[in-house]
């Protein structure tokens, strides 16, 4: 059972160690982009599940993906209006993304900016992350930070179970995807809306 300070988290994460702390849905591990395979095999997770690339601000996020300068504004259209939040986009990847982020289809990459204070405070100091719930592979998600330290012995844990902003809603974000022309829904999460109604933005950027 490893439970840190936030400082300490910080210095481990960025040592390429596996973290946990909380978001604005569900506490995740998180790990450094290239070292993302090891989330997989702590959580026992299939490479058809690809992560999430969790960071404190868009401009952070941007050299991560390829796409037209017309796409690229109706990215940021979204992720304007969502961000931060609990909606996350699968977007065309660029060469920068590690081929562990998501083994088996390193063309698309998951990106979020999470509205959680903690998060962002610890990702504006460690840089974008790979994420995912912290929970075993077809398990609920764990919902207190001393349960994933008992779950996960050897990830550094924020210690942050009686502070006051650290609430999650407990229930993942909401994913869609870039089709090229296009939206479509893989999870309904947190944020719920017709994927039609995003051709607002579509339109505003064509």
């Amino acid at each position: 059972m490893s439970l840190v300070t936030q400082a300490e988290l910080i210095q481990k994460a960025i040592a390429g160690q596996v973290v946990s702390f909380p978001t604005d849905t569900v506490p995740g591990l998180a790990v450094l982009p290239q070292k993302a395979d090891l989330i997989f095999d702590l959580k026992q997770r299939a490479t058809d599940k690809p992560l999430i690339l969790m960071a404190a601000t868009v401009n952070e996020i941007w050299d991560y993906l390829l796409g037209t300068q017309q796409e690229r504004s109706i990215w940021q259209a979204i992720a304007e209006h969502y961000w931060p939040g609990q909606l996350t986009l699968v977007l065309p990847a660029s060469e920068k993304v590690p081929a562990e982020m998501n083994p088996l289809n390193s063309g698309t990459i998951g990106i979020r900016i999470p509205d959680s204070a903690i998060a962002l405070d610890i990702l504006a100091q460690t840089g974008p992350l790979a994420t995912t719930s912290a929970n075993l592979s077809g398990q609920p998600p764990l919902m207190q930070m001393s349960a994933i330290a008992q779950v996960f012995p050897d990830v550094a844990t924020l210690n942050c179970d009686n502070l006051e902003d650290v609430q999650a809603i407990g229930k993942p974000s909401t994913v869609i995807q870039w089709t090229g022309h296009g939206w479509k829904t893989l999870r309904v999460g947190c944020v719920t809306f017709q994927v039609n109604n995003l051709k607002t933005f579509q339109q505003i950027h064509e």
